[in-house]
């Protein structure tokens, strides 16, 4: 069951940009929800509330209950509006939903036992793809994670979401394609060692060593043994 948060929110009488400037000094958030062939409403949260929710992680994959107007409205974030400088809200919209909407969220992806993976013990890097999968689903039943297991993972191994566990009705938006989650590199210094063994597998002269035998001496140099 999704968990559902509680957001506390005061009706704000008008719209604009004027009106949102004025909550923003009065040190209130300006917010609106929308959707459901239903009328706007505007209002107001308290900026601490809304950065504690945000801090928290997965933010736009998260049910709100909001109290506005004696009643409780069950959204979801669709839009944040930051500070350019600072990073500071300055707008946020919610969409209403219910049990029977279905939605496309972004939700978090954890990587599961790291310390049971060869690759990663042989000093693998994890290379993450993808940090959210976009996932399709109703409103009610929205993943709080998706966990990938690292468990015998060694280096050049892919992780996929065809790997994934997914709750039932809960779907990927990209469906053409098994598209890579993450996979395990090799380190850098693994590569360096096997780019060397190849080049000396080859024949190759490394940089910086003497001619081969039989090469021609440059000029004013004598052959050994020439005469004086």
């Amino acid at each position: 069951m999704t968990e559902i948060h509680k957001l506390a929110a005061e009706p704000r009488e008008r719209a604009g940009k004027g009106a949102a400037r004025a909550a923003r000094r009065a040190g209130r958030l300006p917010g609106v929800i929308y959707g459901a062939k239903k009328d706007p409403v505007t209002l107001t949260v308290d900026p601490r509330d809304l950065r504690r929710e945000i801090s928290q992680g997965s933010f736009f994959a998260t049910l709100f209950d909001i109290q506005v107007n004696g009643g409780a409205e069950r959204v979801l974030p669709r839009d944040l509006q930051l500070h350019p400088v600072t990073d500071q809200p300055l707008h946020v919209d919610f969409l209403r939903v219910s049990a029977a909407t279905r939605i496309d969220v972004n939700v978090l992806v954890v990587f599961l036992n790291e310390e049971e993976s060869p690759g990663l013990k042989r000093g693998g890097v994890l290379n993450v793809v993808r940090h959210e999968v976009e996932l399709n689903c109703r409103a009610d039943a929205i993943p709080q994670q998706i966990e990938l297991d690292l468990t015998g993972r060694d280096i050049g191994d892919s992780l996929h979401i065809s790997e994934v566990v997914l709750p039932d009705g809960v779907q990927p938006t990209i469906t053409d394609r098994d598209f890579t989650i993450a996979s395990i590199a090799a380190p850098s210094v693994m590569v360096e060692e096997e780019e060397e063994a190849a080049a000396a597998a080859e024949g190759e002269v490394p940089e910086g060593e003497e001619a081969a035998e039989g090469e021609q001496p440059a000029e004013g140099e004598k052959k050994e043994g020439a005469e004086e």
